[in-house]
């Protein structure tokens, strides 16, 4: 398996990084700041920064080291991108089937069935926890309903109908969302999801956690020889990661909704880590965003047992296990694709 290296996080908009012999050098107004050995990282996400040298940005591409630029906000902006790696003929595979609309969607049922299989566990894990907190009868009902749609997504005609038992899932989900929020109820209320822009807090952190999240299944999928722009459900679009995409849609509910109602609930994030705009889209402070990645990072550092592997892996790690499990039934060594399914 993988190991699992370090991220470096760069989340004031001052900084400018570059590279001094083996060794990333942070700065701000041509004052060295801090500096971290090229060799530990895995990857650098700077969001908002000021920039990077050449020299920096061509040594990550030749050790394929992951550099890449977000918003403030956490919307992905670029990535450094080494010479092309990995097997031709499973590329190939690929672009078949994502051709093929019935082998497309026989993997998109099994993502979106696990989607609404780890969203009815979500559930299920605050009645276990919460019981006394919660409306037991109104969640034991939404749950039921998740489990029809998981089943139900499995046996979907066709795509559309497939995003149709998607939408409808996703809805009921989301109804009881705000009831999972146990703690600062006054400063974290959820009503509906919204994005480009996020209009609260809790939107604000979801969006974040899912642009996090598809930035590690866009390296998981690269790392094992895929294509992470051509999916089998989100359809093509000009820089869209489309299969990246795909693979989030498993880790939604289990990774990042989970780690947002953590950090709401156990008050690592506080109303005071937001500003909001005057367009009215909610975003986190620089201080916000540092404390929500610091506790990203040691969520990623979690273990859990993989549920299809019965290993041991880090939470990290996990996109990377469900790619090679892709990549093994694109080449035949599998007879289906086994998604993530959380309990």
């Amino acid at each position: 398996m993988k190991k699992l290296l370090n991220t470096l996080y760069i989340t004031t908009s001052e900084r400018y990084l570059s590279l001094d012999g083996e060794n990333v050098v942070v700065s701000e107004n041509y004052n060295e700041i801090a500096r971290f050995p090229l060799h530990n990282l895995e990857r650098i996400m700077a969001f908002g920064a000021a920039g990077a040298s050449p020299a920096l940005m061509g040594k990550c591409a030749s050790e394929n080291r992951e550099l890449i630029f977000f918003s403030r906000s956490g919307k992905f902006l670029a990535r450094v991108e080494g010479e092309l790696t990995g097997n031709v003929l499973l590329r190939r595979e690929q672009y078949r089937t994502a051709d093929n609309s019935e082998k497309s969607l026989s993997i998109a049922k099994n993502m979106i069935a696990a989607k609404l299989y780890n969203s009815r566990w979500t559930l299920e894990r605050t009645l276990r926890d919460h019981a006394a907190r919660v409306d037991t009868d109104v969640f034991e009902q939404k749950s039921l309903c998740l489990k029809k749609a998981s089943e139900s997504a499995l046996t979907a005609a066709d795509e559309g109908a497939l995003r149709g038992i998607e939408g409808e899932g996703a809805t009921v989900y989301f109804s009881v969302f705000d009831d999972m929020i146990l703690q600062q109820k006054e400063d974290f209320a959820f009503t509906v999801r919204s994005r480009r822009p996020p209009l609260d807090k809790v939107n604000a952190m979801l969006s974040f956690a899912y642009s996090l999240c598809t930035s590690m299944c866009c390296s998981a999928l690269e790392s094992v020889g895929l294509d992470p722009y051509v999916g089998f459900l989100h359809s093509d679009r000009s820089g869209r990661r489309s299969l990246a995409l795909d693979l989030l849609e498993e880790f939604r509910a289990p990774l990042c909704d989970r780690f947002v109602l953590t950090c709401i609930n156990k008050k690592i994030i506080s109303k005071n880590s937001f500003i909001e705009q005057e367009d009215g889209a909610v975003l986190l402070t620089d201080d916000g965003r540092r404390e929500f990645l610091r506790s990203w990072q040691l969520r990623k550092d979690d273990e859990i047992t993989h549920p299809f592997l019965k290993e041991k892996v880090q939470w990290g790690l996990v996109p990377y296990a469900q790619a090679l499990l892709l990549a093994r039934y694109l080449r035949g060594d599998l007879d289906e694709y086994p998604p993530f399914l959380w309990k």
